[in-house]
């Protein structure tokens, strides 16, 4: 379990992930993505989450570029994370579409690359692609995102390399207790987007007491929760007062029971799309 920002898990690969980093979703192209990612690294992040669809993979590289020579941080310290999207999805268009993400980063690999979503008839052949692109060398590891268990046991079906990493919805309210017990099993490390719902978590009484309690805020102990549930965690900010509080987790730690009272609150509640029923 991480117990500084610095901390790392170890993938099924053997790669080091780091437990904690920024996501850049909705964040805008332009000096607001730029800043956002340069003041995370200047505080201790070494983990940057994009995606194609996202569509400020520009501003990060300039970010990542300027922050390795403006705070004297090598690329081999960086973690960074991008995501085929969906319409770009099948073998060759998703290796074309590496190649125009790895041109916009402004960087010779990917530490992680990501199938968006659970395309039908499409993933199997989008992982092939990923497959090979990590045996090209240019990305150290490979992963998917939004997969529930029965994509992951269709991909693995027919996958020659097990995925990394699946990156889900995962906060308080949507915990995914299926994923959490079938994926430590196969090796795949579980990632949180969204991991404070949007804020819509923040607002509740269960969590403000436990937050009261430790003299944090509401962000902090979820952030925590996720990371004793051994699960890493990316939320999103453009304040770099909050990238440095949402950080600001690792100087306590929520006992058995504070624990089980969040765990309580799972109600299988979405702020983003279900990936069954998701409009590709």
């Amino acid at each position: 379990m991480a117990n500084s920002l610095q901390d790392r898990v170890a993938l099924n690969n053997g790669v080091q992930m780091p437990w904690f980093g920024l996501g850049v979703f909705k964040v805008k192209e332009g000096s607001e993505v730029v800043e956002s990612v340069k003041a995370a690294i200047k505080n201790g992040y070494r983990s940057i989450d994009t995606a194609a669809v996202y569509k400020n993979e520009e501003g990060v590289g300039q970010a990542v570029a300027e922050a390795m020579k403006e705070y004297g941080v090598s690329r081999e310290e960086l973690f960074i994370t991008s995501k085929v999207w969906n319409s770009d999805q099948g073998y060759q268009s998703t290796l074309d579409a590496f190649e125009l993400s790895l041109k916009k980063l402004g960087l010779d690999y990917l530490d992680l690359y990501l199938i968006h979503w659970p395309v039908k008839e499409k993933y199997k052949e989008t992982w092939k692609a990923l497959e090979k692109i990590y045996k090209d060398g240019k990305v150290r590891a490979i992963g998917v995102s939004n997969f529930h268990v029965h994509h992951l046991e269709d991909l693995l079906s027919e996958a020659s390399i097990v995925p990394a990493v699946d990156q889900i919805e995962f906060h308080p309210y949507l915990s995914q207790p299926e994923l959490r017990e079938y994926t430590p099993n196969k090796g795949i490390r579980l990632e949180a987007w969204s991991p404070l719902a949007q804020g819509h978590i923040l607002k509740d009484e269960v969590i403000g007491k436990i937050a009261a309690n430790h003299g944090k805020t509401p962000a902090q102990v979820v952030l925590r929760w996720d990371l004793q549930q051994e699960v890493v965690t990316i939320p999103k900010s453009v304040h770099e007062e909050r990238i440095i509080e949402n950080a600001n987790i690792f100087d306590f730690a929520l006992s058995d029971s504070e624990m089980e009272a969040i765990n309580a609150l799972n109600k299988n509640e979405r702020v983003g799309s279900d990936p069954d029923n998701f409009n590709f």
